[in-house]
């Protein structure tokens, strides 16, 4: 769990040296030419950031289900178990977990489902904006350097 939450904090680290990095742009000084760079380091901050969510999730799921056939009222899974009603938790059966999406679902013997932490549902969500937004960033810096590289080459 520890590893999990080191490596999920280093990622907001690097993150929060990516949107400096960013944020340095508006400065004078900045290299030229400053749109592609401005793209390139957007592109960065926002992977960091996704990574920085993903792995909090992925780290959560992990814990979970190795918290699962762990030792006294460990089946069913404790994430199934801890904060729910009786009548919640009446019937479970088994449990299903994915990491992509992120998810730790439990499952009762009449077949119907609840998650087991809704937090899930934010991460997927989250990374799948900053991830799709780094590469449509990178994507974007990569068209406007070939961009300025045809105009260059075209003769006046």
């Amino acid at each position: 769990m520890l590893v999990g939450l080191g490596i999920s904090v280093a990622c907001a680290i690097a993150a929060i040296v990516a949107a400096a990095g960013t944020a340095a742009m508006a400065f004078p000084g900045r290299p030229e030419p400053w749109t592609v760079h401005l793209m390139r380091r957007a592109a960065a901050t926002a992977a960091w950031a996704a990574a920085a969510v993903y792995s909090l999730g992925f780290f959560a799921v992990l814990t979970s289900e190795s918290d699962f056939n762990d030792g006294a009222n460990s089946v069913p899974a404790p994430a199934c178990q801890d904060g729910f009603d009786p009548a919640t938790i009446e019937g479970l059966s088994h449990h299903r977990s994915s990491y992509l999406p992120l998810r730790f679902d439990c499952v009762r013997e009449d077949g119907s489902v609840y998650a087991s932490d809704p937090s899930y549902a934010w991460m997927n969500g989250a990374t799948a904006v900053l991830a799709l937004s780094a590469a449509l960033l990178a994507i974007g810096a990569g068209y406007a350097s070939e961009l300025r590289a045809r105009r260059a080459a075209v003769p006046s």
